[in-house]
């Protein structure tokens, strides 16, 4: 493997200005082509330390044996270059869009002396106008077939045409007025012509004009008598409203624009492409492609675009491209894509409106067609074996892990502190068997310091997890059945311990959790821990992670795992801190229920008002007793007092006993899962009309 250090430039050799640059391995083979402002910058940091760069960029720059550059003029010149070198090379570590099929499009052959209408893929040629592209071409052959009777245009091949002609016989589109049949004479060149451009005119957007000549021919033929052309007319138009049917107008302006999203994982990023032409959704494409290089969201929309719309088989660049995110060099990859269309083209992110909206659906696209891409993977039995069989031999187990358990810790700066435990029995999520837990311990903030402690956190729900699997395992030792409750007939909770414990984190969650382990004597579980920065598998004890390989499914397994067990984890955190927000001041009193809580609110109006009502008052509500109506009245008149001092604050008092909440409750047991409130879930009640005063709103996160 080559060191970066022995092909370094010399210090000052590499200069300041904008370029291109190529790193070759030792064959002289390009590995991968890129681009900068500033060259000298730019190169320098491949060759900073190799512990602070991305995994897949400390491969390229081991891999490659040398490096060179060109000194271009402006940025607009390196773009292009840069593409021009990416088409030539083909460099392994350059993202690619490449698709696994060509997307097809709606073609007019314009430069033939009688144009002809059909489907055509692949590079685009000299000559002919292309709609689309189209998902599928039976799309297209659907809007063909209804409006070849309102244009009669030629679709047959050149052979079919010169025969025809030859016998003096249309074809059959011909009998049935779906050709006007120039293979015969009946139309000129020039009026079949006509009715091509009308064609694409309609293709281009310009319905409505059409659609108004139509009713003015219609009405017209109808003041002459002549019904049957007034009817024939009468059904094109509503053969070309119902090709409009299936193109919803989504710009209101007739804008021409292409809108790209993406959805990304560590690995992998899918594309998503609606192509909007005249207002309307014309067509869509997507990808999944490999992100083999550290790249954000606008190096990948820049990639993008200089490939889609710089190749030979390269898409029309429309008026406006609308992304996610604008690359750094935005003016530059603007002006590249001006040069292209030979008109202004507008690069932006779109902030509001029907744009904004339907960037929205394309983003829920590229979502879903990520998660379809994951799911055919974990679907193939094949690829899950692979996948076992890899992380077995790269944590040297002997076996392949059956099941695997996952953990993580959710939270917002110490408050509703949970976690989550997700099962995977044979690469397959296993839902029944997954469990979340409320963290009560007060190690969860580290004294001194701002901020959660998840190792705390994390010990915890190990050691309830696997005390409670120590205390199942021994009730039911020797029991025919075990780890099944004889009550009914069910898998206990925690009967089971796994093959494989993974925890969400590096290093100082691993040495936490085996701590927790070697405290409860347990020795037959194997443990890792997945750290998401760089995707590195760390095992108890070791001073140096596991590197799994970029393509490995066994990589691919746990991060699956890993993501998951985020998702459940900030799940019930979401669900827990909305439960706190939401507090009522009558949540406070023992005994009183949803139901009753309804009820005063009803016959009262409002908490004002019941806060100034008697206890007698209270007990003329139905269902309330007088032992109730004066816990309702002690609990409201003790916030009351609390009105000159400004709001009160319920659940700051000492600190709860065993089994009693620390949370808005005066005593009740939280209800997920019979866990506790965390000590710092207070909430701020404004002493007057007892509603919450300035909520937590931030997103829950590790």
């Amino acid at each position: 493997m080559p060191d970066p250090a022995t092909y370094r430039p010399a210090t000052g050799t590499i200069p300041e200005s904008p370029g291109v640059y190529r790193f070759r391995d030792q064959t002289g083979r390009v590995v991968y082509v890129g681009k900068a402002k500033s060259l000298r910058s730019r190169l320098n940091s491949y060759f900073a330390d190799p512990g602070g760069l991305h995994p897949r960029t400390y491969q390229m720059v081991t891999t490659a044996a040398s490096v060179d550059w060109t000194v271009v003029g402006t940025e607009v010149e390196a773009l292009q270059l840069e593409y021009s070198w990416i088409k030539e090379y083909d460099p392994r570590f350059n993202v690619r869009y490449r698709d696994d099929k060509s997307y097809p499009s709606l073609a007019v052959t314009l430069y033939e002396e009688y144009p002809r209408l059909l489907v055509m893929r692949g590079p685009k040629r000299k000559g002919v106008r292309y709609f689309g592209p189209y998902s599928h071409a039976w799309a297209i052959r659907e809007t063909l077939d209804l409006l070849l009777r309102v244009f009669p245009s030629r679709t047959c091949s050149a052979g079919v045409f010169k025969r025809s002609g030859q016998i003096g016989r249309p074809c059959l589109l011909g009998y049935i007025g779906k050709c006007s049949a120039p293979c015969v004479g009946r139309v000129s060149a020039e009026e079949h012509r006509a009715i091509v451009e009308d064609f694409c005119d309609f293709m281009a957007g310009k319905t409505d004009q059409m659609i108004r000549r139509l009713e003015k021919d219609m009405r017209a033929a109808s003041d002459d008598l002549d019904f049957e052309r007034a009817a024939r007319l009468r059904d094109d138009i509503g053969a070309l409203r119902r090709a409009l049917e299936k193109q919803a107008v989504v710009f209101g302006d007739g804008t021409d624009a292409d809108v790209v999203a993406f959805a990304e994982d560590p690995l992998e990023a899918a594309v998503q492409v609606f192509h909007v032409r005249g207002g309307r959704v014309r067509g869509q494409r997507g990808w999944v492609t490999e992100k083999v290089s550290d790249v954000d969201t606008g190096q990948l929309v820049e990639q993008f675009c200089t490939q889609i719309y710089g190749g030979e088989d390269s898409e029309a660049v429309p008026r406006e491209v609308l992304v996610p995110q604008l690359p750094e060099d935005a003016e530059a990859l603007s002006s590249w894509l001006t040069g292209l269309r030979g008109s202004r083209v507008d690069l932006r992110v779109p902030q509001r409106g029907d744009k904004r909206a339907l960037m929205e659906t394309v983003q829920r696209n590229a979502g879903q067609s990520l998660t379809q891409h994951k799911l055919r993977r974990a679907g193939d039995l094949t690829v899950r074996s692979q996948a076992l069989a890899e992380i077995a031999d790269a944590l040297g187990l002997d076996d392949a892990p059956l099941r695997i358990e996952c953990y993580d810790i959710s939270h917002v700066q110490g408050t509703d502190v949970v976690g989550s435990m997700v099962v995977f029995e044979d690469g397959v999520p296993r839902k029944s068997e997954y469990r979340r837990f409320a963290v009560r311990g007060e190690g969860t903030i580290v004294e001194g310091e701002r901020g959660p402690d998840d190792t705390a956190a994390m010990a915890e729900v190990l050691r309830r997890r696997f005390a409670r699997y120590l205390s199942e395992r021994e009730s039911s030792s020797g029991v025919v059945g075990e780890g099944i409750d004889p009550e009914t007939g069910k898998p206990k909770k925690f009967a089971y311990a796994p093959n494989l414990l993974v925890v969400d984190g590096g290093a100082p969650q691993v040495s936490s959790a085996a701590a927790v382990l070697s405290e409860l004597g347990i020795t037959d579980v194997v443990l890792c821990g997945l750290a998401k920065r760089l995707e590195e598998v760390w095992l108890p004890g070791e001073d140096y992670p596991v590197i799994l390989p970029r393509t490995s499914e066994g990589l691919y397994l746990l991060q699956r795992v890993r993501d998951e067990a985020h998702r459940f984890a900030i799940t019930y955190h979401r669900q827990k801190r909305s439960k706190r927000m939401t507090a009522s001041a009558l949540d406070s009193v023992p005994g009183l229920g949803e139901t009753r809580r309804k009820a005063l609110l009803k016959h009262f109006g409002s908490l004002k008002k019941l806060r100034a009502a008697s206890v007698q008052d209270i007990t003329d509500v139905p269902g309330i007793g007088l032992h109730t109506a004066q816990a309702v009245h002690t609990a409201l008149g003790g916030v009351a007092a609390n009105a000159e001092g400004g709001p009160a604050t319920v659940g700051q008092s000492s600190s709860p006993g065993e089994g009693e909440s620390a949370g808005v409750g005066l005593g009740e047991p939280d209800s997920s899962y019979g866990e506790n409130r965390s000590a710092g879930d207070a909430i701020a009640f404004d002493a007057a009309t007892g509603e919450v005063l300035e909520p937590d709103a931030g997103e829950g996160q590790q």
